[in-house]
């Protein structure tokens, strides 16, 4: 591929995805006690919505430099399945929905590994 190609967002079926799963983390965690509203749901917020802007932000980028952002990107989506895990726990979200959640952010993974290696 070109390396002075740049991408356009939304048009990424990665960016897509993410955003996907940054409107379902933040209908989650609104339903989060008050008292983990600077904690838990505020770290979950920040790495949901990291994961796709990371990719905006890069895609103005040549590749090698998108490929730095697609990194911080793919370490924001294994840092948030960390916290829905801790929240299972804690009983703030039920096995279906963690289990949802994790099935869409492991296909995030993959499909955003794949697009990188393409790179």
């Amino acid at each position: 591929m070109d390396e002075k190609k740049r991408h356009i967002y939304k048009s990424l079926k990665i960016w897509q995805l993410g955003i996907e799963i940054a409107f379902d983390v933040s209908d989650i965690v609104i339903e989060f006690p008050k008292h983990e509203k600077y904690d838990l749901s505020s770290q979950m917020s920040r790495c949901s919505v990291s994961m796709p802007s990371n990719i905006a932000e890069g895609s103005a980028r040549i590749n090698k430099s998108f490929s730095h952002f697609l990194d911080i990107s793919l370490g924001s989506s294994f840092e948030l399945i960390t916290q829905i895990l801790v929240a299972k726990h804690r009983k703030y979200v039920d096995i279906k929905t963690e289990e949802k959640l994790i099935n869409k952010i492991t296909e995030f993974q993959k499909m955003t590994m794949g697009f990188q290696n393409g790179l």
